[in-house]
């Protein structure tokens, strides 16, 4: 009988402790996950998948903006255009026999092989690399296209009349008729200063711009941008 007694104080304190144990364990499960909660940032825990996607939509759109708005901002007008006379260097990575050095014909072409002739008069070099490569593409696997300007002859002006030297003069984007008469050895002594005059085409039409001299030096008339092809005429 006695024994019997032990046995089941034994069961009862072995009942007790688990017991014990078990509403221990629930206890810090619950603090745990108020501490969990508690170290979320405002608003975490009502972020869905939905608003993770916006997220990263908006942050691509962002992105897009930047890099168009980085591309508008490139004036094309400032990008050379090759023009006829000038002289181009064309290479073909790893194909020599490819690659060559040519200059643009009056016609505004150009010859290579392989692609024989193409235009090359009014391009960047951007946009006659991309040409070429095309046209390369049945022939080499992976074309990869260099296109450098050697020589510019095509942006030229004449300057005929009363200067010191007549002739063809190379310009860039920024001469005018003050610099190119300069460039002419300036003018004689009787030369007609007030009736200098620029002869451009424009529009399939030639257009008088007149330009005198006195006015322009003293900073009381514009001084003219020149363009590949004008003519100065000093009378």
């Amino acid at each position: 009988m006695l024994q019997r007694t032990y046995k089941a104080v034994c069961l009862a304190i072995t009942l007790a402790v688990c017991i014990s144990g078990w509403a221990q364990n629930a206890e810090d499960k619950k603090v745990d996950k108020n501490k969990i909660a508690a170290l979320k940032p405002a608003g975490a825990a009502g972020t869905s998948s939905s608003d993770k996607d916006k997220g990263a939509t908006s942050d691509a759109a962002a992105i897009s903006a930047s890099q168009s708005a980085a591309g508008q901002s490139k004036d094309p007008l400032q990008q050379y255009r090759i023009g006829e006379q000038d002289v181009l260097v064309i290479t073909v990575w790893r194909e020599s026999e490819l690659s060559a050095t040519v200059m643009v014909r009056p016609d505004g072409k150009i010859t290579l092989p392989l692609v024989n002739d193409v235009i090359a008069s009014g391009l960047t070099t951007d946009e006659l690399k991309i040409m070429l490569t095309e046209k390369l593409r049945p022939f080499v696997n992976i074309p990869q296209v260099t296109v450098s300007v050697r020589e510019i002859n095509s942006r030229k002006v004449f300057v005929i009349g009363q200067v010191a030297h007549e002739g063809s003069y190379r310009i860039n984007s920024n001469t005018s008729v003050l610099q190119v008469i300069a460039e002419a050895g300036g003018l004689r002594d009787f030369a007609n200063r007030k009736g200098i005059y620029v002869l451009r085409q424009q529009n399939g039409s030639q257009t008088r711009l007149s330009f005198n001299y006195d006015k322009v030096i003293r900073g009381k008339d514009d001084n003219i941008q020149l363009r590949p092809g004008d003519t100065v005429v000093v009378p």
